[in-house]
């Protein structure tokens, strides 16, 4: 096929015979070895802004971040002062070693997260297709929409994305949503045979359809005339760079990541002034104040955040739930309102035909017979209505006797709530036949068929009717009603004006129990504080009845017709009052879920319909499931495999899991190292040596930073998940500001303890009574003591925050957190008794200096839970 040049005004007026000559056309469609030569010459159906990210900026992404760029200048410095400026005798490439260490543990942790990260994500996304009805081979074929080609000859109906750029060659009511590439809000009518000379917009020619946009109904056959970055929507990616806007969770990972920084640059020139002075030794200050720096760093926070994540993704993967984007889990886990349409979620997602009924209430074949014409001969989506029909039918009628020809449709929409076929016996008879939901039909029909006579639809029947439907209704069936005229217009000029003047033969009672599950599934979500409301479209009376079954108010309700008359302020206090919302339009869904967001709610909207997926797209996270049509699973954040809600429960319960997790991480660790560092500002005013070498600062960073790589692997206590977590910066600064000072008021213990009571009974006397060599000693005795009652106060303390209860007794961690935690202990206090030890300066401690560390570490933690039971009911919540 020749290169050619996407010029949409031309290509709009080719006539059918130009376009399959341009694009070598085929009309039994192309074989499978030609497609692939096609695609070999001009390239996959692809947007280049969809490509995963390349290994070589993932590895950048991982090794360079804000912290870590702060470490490795901090090791320049020191490889300059500590190396490049010092005698040979002298030189010491030990603090430089431990900072590329730390960087490299953080960056390759991450890097694996993330590869880890990118493989599952698209794993799991391999298992949600999205395919497009292809002619191949001379039959249609469901194939993925990146295989498509062109030339290829693509079929469409009701709830298909456009899988390509396309010049529409046969249209049935084909309306089709350009939101995406045009922002309109409403759909726009497609009609292959209308051609427009010449037209500014691309978009506005009605006889070609383009990739991104997606069917709301009708149906309707096309030749790809474009493929990838050559389509409109490709070269729109092109010029604007696709990248989603930040979620709360991110911003919040930023703000902290800022705050620490700004934070860091106040402290760590602080303590080289004070030290400096203080001490006369500026070089030695400046090596103590990186180190500060150094501490101050929490490098292994976008490896906790990244571990977090993954974990997740893969706990919520083994729960049936698939998620899209990785940080859209912490949305996930906070969402407070649950919209959710009824069929099939709250139901059993299997509706049968239980009753096909005349008029009189009386069962009749005649009345399944029309509405298996209709089911069966409509190309449109067919939903789960008209498989029951199809099913019921050939159970009870011989449908291999049924010999119609079908001569037009009129596709279902969503304003009609209807849908026509035109069929035509042996004989040359044609019948329109319609069905749809009772109103709508008792809106076009004029007579009635009733105990076999052809009858006035009247006030008087249809008070019958309507008194008949609401029977049924009240015990759960939900009916739709099958109408019928006979010779209508002239064929192949039907349209919406002639579902008009019909005669109403019957009604069909159709039944979906709820799931056995959806009772206790609402339960635990209320319990997890999830309020659950039903934004349906179906009516009242059968949404309220299997609302009763499943636990769900069902006193009052909100409808599509009352929600018209509503201002905006009015409605927006109504959705805070209803549970129910019936008879809703697609935009109505939308904007009820907008109202929830703007009254701060966080909203998951679950569904699987065309006309949820606007709905979907304002929600702040979309939930559907890989059964749900094309346009619904795109808009979605999340997807499950099964469609239930007890499964969506445990998705939520897992995205909590994983926010507490990485909170813990931030709020614990950033309140230990401000509380260091303020002990350091203080020591270094009043003690005559600096309180730790600035190696010795960065072992015990080193330490304490792999012993929180148990993290991820921690649990949350049940309390905890059963509320709704947003993130909020300001959280993080409050703790840090409680509990930090706690941690400084024990190390201001152990510095008494050691400068006045332990390293003078060791060396014999008082610091400024001893000479120079025993007082480096005396520095060195109190340096390896703080260092080991840092290390362990930091750590138990990870025990006291982690929980709002009791440690041990009311709330016990991880097997996993418990073992590296305590390797990180053991590492740590056997270090000043090792030849590594004695190379950074620490010296073995006495026998009572481990009893006074016991005795303040019981102290620390006790005053901890104390200034905790304060904290929690002051704010209401730890972390």
């Amino acid at each position: 096929m020749k290169k050619i040049n996407i010029d949409y005004n031309i290509i709009a007026q080719w006539t059918l015979e130009e376009l399959k000559q341009n694009y070598q056309v085929n009309d039994q469609g192309y074989t499978t070895e030609a497609a692939e030569i096609i695609r070999q010459t001009h390239g996959s159906n692809k947007i280049e802004g969809s490509k995963k990210t390349p290994l070589w900026l993932t590895i950048l992404k991982a090794y360079i971040t804000p912290f870590t760029l702060i470490l490795i200048l901090l090791a320049m410095i020191s490889f300059v002062t500590e190396y490049v400026m010092v005698p040979t005798s002298e030189r010491d490439l030990l603090t430089v070693i431990i900072i590329v260490v730390l960087v490299l543990i953080s960056g390759t942790m991450t890097l694996m997260q993330s590869v880890q990260s990118n493989q599952a994500a698209e794993k799991l996304q391999s298992m949600v297709n999205v395919t497009t009805a292809v002619k191949r081979d001379g039959t249609f074929q469901e194939i993925p929409m990146e295989d498509v080609v062109l030339g290829d000859r693509i079929r469409l109906s009701a709830g298909d994305m456009i899988p390509a750029d396309l010049r529409l060659i046969t249209t049935k009511d084909l309306f089709i949503s350009q939101a995406s590439l045009t922002g309109e809000s409403y759909p726009v009518e497609k009609k292959a045979n209308t051609i427009i000379e010449k037209e500014d917009v691309a978009t506005n020619h009605p006889n070609l359809a383009f990739m991104g946009s997606n069917v709301v109904s009708g149906s309707a056959e096309g030749i790809v005339i474009a493929t990838g970055q050559t389509t409109l929507f490709g070269q729109i990616a092109t010029d604007v760079t696709a990248t989603p806007p930040l979620t709360s969770f991110e911003i919040g990972i930023n703000k902290t990541s800022l705050l620490l920084i700004r934070f860091m640059a106040v402290m760590a020139p602080l303590v080289i002034l004070i030290n400096g002075m203080t001490k006369g030794d500026w070089l030695q200050a400046l090596l103590f104040g990186l180190s500060v720096a150094v501490g101050l760093t929490p490098e292994m926070l976008p490896m906790i955040v990244t571990s977090n994540l993954v974990k997740g993704s893969k706990t919520m993967a083994k729960e049936g739930t698939i998620i899209k984007n990785l940080n859209s889990i912490q949305n996930f886990g906070a969402i407070d309102v649950l919209c959710t349409d009824k069929t099939g979620t709250l139901t059993q997602d299997k509706i049968v035909l239980e009753y096909h009924l005349n008029l009189e209430g009386e069962t009749d074949n005649r009345v399944l017979r029309h509405a298996f014409l209709n089911s069966f001969y409509q190309t449109g989506l067919k939903n789960l209505m008209d498989r029951a029909i199809i099913e019921a039918a050939e159970k009870e009628l011989d449908t291999q006797q049924i010999s119609y020809e079908k001569v037009d449709e009129i596709p279902f929409d969503f304003v009609r709530r209807r849908m026509s076929v035109v069929v035509q016996d042996t004989f040359g008879k044609t019948q329109m036949i319609t069905k749809g939901a009772i109103e709508e039909m008792l809106e076009v029909s004029t007579l009635v068929d009733y105990k076999g006579a052809i009858l006035e639809l009247n006030q008087t029947m249809k008070e019958k009717i309507l008194a008949v439907v609401t029977a049924l209704n009240n015990e759960g069936f939900r009916v739709i009603g099958v109408a019928q005229k006979t010779n209508p217009s002239t064929i192949d000029e039907f349209s919406i004006k002639d579902e008009a003047d019909m005669v109403l033969i019957g009604y069909l009672a159709f039944l979906d129990p709820p799931k056995d599950s959806t009772a206790e599934a609402l339960r635990a979500l209320k319990d997890h504080q999830v309020d659950v409301k039903v934004l349906t479209g179906d009516n009242a009376l059968v949404t309220q009845a299997v609302c009763q079954q499943v636990g769900i108010k069902a006193n009052k309700y909100l409808s599509g017709e009352a929600i018209t008359t509503m201002t905006k302020e009015e409605l927006a206090m109504a959705v805070e009052d209803y549970s129910i919302f019936v008879k809703l339009s697609p935009t109505q869904k939308a904007d009820i879920t907008n109202l929830l967001k703007a009254n701060g709610h966080v909203v998951g909207f679950m569904g699987d319909g065309i006309n949820d997926a606007p709905a979907m797209h304002a929600a702040d996270v979309g939930i559907s499931v890989d059964t749900a049509v094309d346009i619904a699973k795109e808009s979605a954040d999340v997807i499950l495999l099964e469609k239930d809600l007890m499964v969506l429960e445990k998705g939520i319960i897992a995205g909590r899991n994983i926010f507490g997790n990485i909170m813990k991480y931030i709020k614990i660790t950033t309140s230990s190292n401000f509380g260091n560092m303020f002990s350091v500002l203080i020591a270094s005013i009043f003690l005559p040596f600096l309180p730790m070498l600035p190696i010795q600062l960065l072992a015990l960073n080193l330490i304490y930073d792999l012993a929180c790589m148990a993290i991820p692997w921690d649990k949350m206590d049940d309390e905890y998940i059963r509320e709704p977590k947003k993130w909020d910066a300001s959280s993080i600064s409050r703790f840090m500001i409680w509990f930090g000072p706690v941690s400084s008021l024990f190390d201001l213990v152990i510095f008494i303890l050691m400068y006045f009571v332990i390293a003078p009974a060791v060396m014999g006397g008082s610091y400024t009574q001893l000479a120079e060599p025993q007082q480096a000693l005396f520095a060195s005795l109190f340096h390896t003591g703080w260092f080991v009652l840092s290390l362990w106060s930091q750590t138990l303390v990870l025990y006291g925050l982690r929980t709002n209860k009791l440690p041990f007794i009311e709330s016990n961690p991880s097997f996993l957190f418990i073992l590296i935690t305590s390797l990180g202990l053991i590492v740590g206090s056997i270090l000043p008794y090792t030849p590594i030890g004695e190379g950074i300066g620490l010296i073995p401690l006495p026998g009572t200096y481990w009893l006074w560390m016991i005795i303040i570490i019981i102290l620390y933690l006790a005053l901890v839970t104390f200034v905790k039971r304060i904290y929690i009911m002051r704010y209401g919540d730890l972390l």
